[in-house]
């Protein structure tokens, strides 16, 4: 199961190897990214799938959330087939 997150993060040095080390560390491979400059921002989408069962992609999200730098955006759920619209 591949899910997609989407994320805004600042253009500081470092921040797009603190995402990908955070991705990593909680568990999940990264399948797809794409990236693209907006000023002084970038936005990134992830298509992330747990190492296991046990893995769940809105922890994750919410742990994107407390990275200082970073905001999601958008979640596509692959496997259930529903979007949801901006996390607060």
């Amino acid at each position: 199961m591949t899910d997609t997150i989407q994320i805004q993060i600042d253009r500081a040095d470092g921040s797009l190897q603190r995402l990908i080390g955070l991705v990593e560390r909680r568990g999940f491979h990264i399948d797809g990214m794409s990236l693209s400059d907006e000023g002084a921002m970038r936005r990134v989408q992830l298509q992330v799938r747990g190492r296991d069962e046990g893995r769940c992609t809105e922890n994750l999200g919410r742990q994107i959330d407390k990275l200082i730098g970073a905001t999601r955006v958008g979640f596509t759920a692959s496997t259930y087939g529903y979007q949801s619209g901006a996390a607060a």
